[in-house]
């Protein structure tokens, strides 16, 4: 598709905005519908764009597969740690009181913070996902190449 420049225009001007309207469900998830899921898949729509329309080397070099394990395993640790923090400040798992003096306060650094690490994981494993995917079908497009290549 990278030969396509409709879809090229179209997907330079659509990817930003699509991943703006993923910080927006991220960051806004507690006071309306939305949160670190729904943020997670946006922002993995975004990068699956992207790879559709300049294929997945180049999608790769935007952000590594290292990177995303890394990152899935960040957003994992994230909410993880968030729970143990208000254990180890005198509360129960996942028990924000602890975080602040003022408990609306407190609610909202534990929500904030836990949704992004819900919403860092879904993206990163949906984007595994998607390259896993994509590089099994080119190897089975290689393999069906060398099978017809051979029956001729």
């Amino acid at each position: 598709m990278i030969d396509n420049g409709i879809l090229r225009v179209i997907a330079r001007f659509l990817i930003p905005f699509i991943l703006l309207v993923g910080l927006y469900i991220q960051f806004h998830g507690e006071y309306s519908p939305g949160g670190g899921f729904q943020a997670g898949v946006v922002f993995a729509a975004g990068w699956i764009l992207y790879v559709l329309i300049y294929g997945l080397e180049r999608g790769l070099r935007v952000i590594s597969l290292r990177a995303m394990y890394l990152l899935s395993a960040v957003g994992v640790l994230l909410y993880a740690f968030t729970g143990l923090a208000g254990v180890l400040l005198g509360g129960k798992y996942l028990d924000f009181t602890p975080f602040s003096s003022n408990p609306h306060t407190a609610q909202q650094i534990g929500i904030i913070t836990v949704e992004f690490g819900v919403g860092l994981t879904v993206a990163t494993v949906a984007m595994l996902l998607f390259t896993m995917f994509a590089r099994r079908r080119g190897e089975w497009l290689e393999a069906l190449e060398e099978e017809q290549e051979g029956g001729e």
